[in-house]
């Protein structure tokens, strides 16, 4: 005879809740905790594009040079000494064909007429720089020596560039080293203006701070004038650089050689008003790659960019 079992609920409830719990779990039903999941980082969103900002670096100088050679074509349109944009592009063209050319001493290629002057003007800077910036150190920071040069720099300042190159043929009896005389003299003046006013700005709780620690001279110039004038001092050293480019042209005209000067002369000479343009764009990309660079430079050490 089969007897019946009977379970309370009680007793079911948990039989049931024993074989729930006796049966395997599968891996992929297990859910890591919030903490634990990895989400996935939003995309990033890419800023609409800034049509006003754009045309203005790229669209807006194209413009300009656009409308410079429009207006140079319709005023050389039916000119028969003035040449045309056309020809003095397809003249460039030849003239860059072969700018290393060398055919003599008085006929060589406007890449090594370049190079000359760069030459130069590389040199007269370097000493100009190396006299000026530390005399500028000085004039700012002792006040006699301020009295004493400031007059003389007033005085010799406004000279024309050109008033220099006798005195340069008088004492160097040469040309070349004339004309590195010239762009020394001419370019030293907004270095050491420009450094001296910026060491005459330096805060004077600077200067308080290195009397109570009681600095030496060197540890105040290396530390507290040099950091501080610096953005001065650069800008001095664009204005110089600008001086010594517009200087070696107007020398080298007048001293002959080999040099982006002589050869625009020399063409002048020639008639060769298509050589005179392509000189003229040639001088001003190079002294706006001078200037770009230079205010690059400048940039990176400004108290605005940290």
């Amino acid at each position: 005879m089969v007897s019946a079992v009977f379970h309370s609920p009680l007793e079911a409830a948990a039989e049931s809740q024993a074989e729930a719990l006796a049966q395997p779990v599968k891996a992929a039903s297990v859910i890591a905790p919030p903490a634990q999941q990895k989400v996935a980082p939003p995309a990033p969103v890419k800023p609409p594009a800034d049509w006003g900002s754009l045309f203005l670096r790229v669209f807006a100088p194209l413009a300009g040079i656009a409308l410079l050679v429009g207006i140079w074509g319709l005023l050389t349109m039916k000119s028969t000494t003035f040449p045309t944009p056309a020809a003095t592009f397809t003249e460039a063209i030849k003239v860059f064909s072969d700018p290393f050319y060398s055919k003599g001493p008085n006929d060589q290629g406007i890449g090594w007429n370049i190079l000359f002057s760069l030459q130069r003007v590389a040199i007269g800077f370097g000493m100009a720089a190396a006299v000026g910036i530390p005399l500028g150190f000085m004039i700012g920071r002792f006040d006699v020596l301020n009295r004493m040069v400031s007059p003389l720099i007033s005085l010799l300042r406004p000279v024309s560039p050109l008033a220099w190159l006798p005195i340069g043929l008088l004492v160097f009896k040469a040309a070349n080293p004339a004309a590195i005389w010239t762009i020394f003299i001419c370019s030293i003046w907004p270095m050491i203006i420009n450094t001296a006013v910026g060491v005459q700005r330096v805060p004077e709780d600077y200067m308080n701070v290195a009397k109570v620690l009681n600095l030496s001279e060197w540890k105040i110039v290396s530390r507290i004038l040099f950091p501080a004038v610096l953005p001065y001092m650069l800008t001095g050293v664009r204005l110089s650089v600008g001086t010594a480019w517009l200087v070696i042209v107007a020398a080298e005209m007048l001293t002959g050689g080999v040099g982006i000067g002589f050869w625009v002369w020399d063409e002048w000479n020639n008639l060769n008003v298509t050589h005179i343009l392509i000189a003229i764009f040639v001088i001003g990309t190079v002294g706006l790659l001078l200037e770009w660079m230079l205010v690059s430079i400048a940039k990176r050490f400004s108290y605005d960019n940290t």
